[in-house]
């Protein structure tokens, strides 16, 4: 893929998912984890639900820059569903990604539309606002455990 064309693919990802954020809001009754990046003023909540092991509900709310905001929604649709211990995985796979390291291509494909956020390495100023949501999710999970949280018994 020519350089314009991944640049033009990188654009209109990040746009649409900014524009557009998927799973964005609030789940009632889910406890959540909000970080900020005090050097932009980006602010994330996080927001998921587990049962048996699995994220049934995830969601992200606050405000920030157009990087923030999109990983935000994309980071959403990649762990939408996915299993506590898959999902810890993909979010190590794209901070190795943000920072530069090289993936395999079966790890990029998993990623999904994550895996363009990856140019963001270039911009060092950039990565802490990439990285915001997936580090929000990251300690989302760590604070559900083993436990399901929101689960009907």
């Amino acid at each position: 893929m020519s350089l314009l064309k991944l640049n033009e693919l990188y654009k209109t990802v990040i746009l649409d998912h900014a524009q557009h954020p998927h799973h964005h809001g609030q789940l009632a009754e889910v406890p959540g984890v909000t970080l900020n990046n005090p050097s932009c003023g980006d602010v994330i909540q996080v927001q998921i639900e587990v049962q048996h092991q699995q994220i049934n509900r995830i969601a992200f709310s606050g405000t920030g820059c157009t990087i923030s905001q999109a990983s935000a929604s994309v980071m959403t649709d990649v762990l939408s569903q996915q299993t506590v211990t898959k999902a810890q995985q993909l979010i190590h796979d794209f901070s190795q990604l943000i920072m530069g390291k090289s993936l395999t291509t079966a790890a990029k494909h998993q990623l999904g539309d994550a895996a363009v956020l990856g140019t963001v390495a270039e911009f060092p100023t950039r990565i802490r606002c990439a990285m915001l949501a997936w580090h929000a999710a990251e300690q989302c999970l760590a604070e559900i455990g083993g436990t399901d949280n929101g689960s009907k018994s």
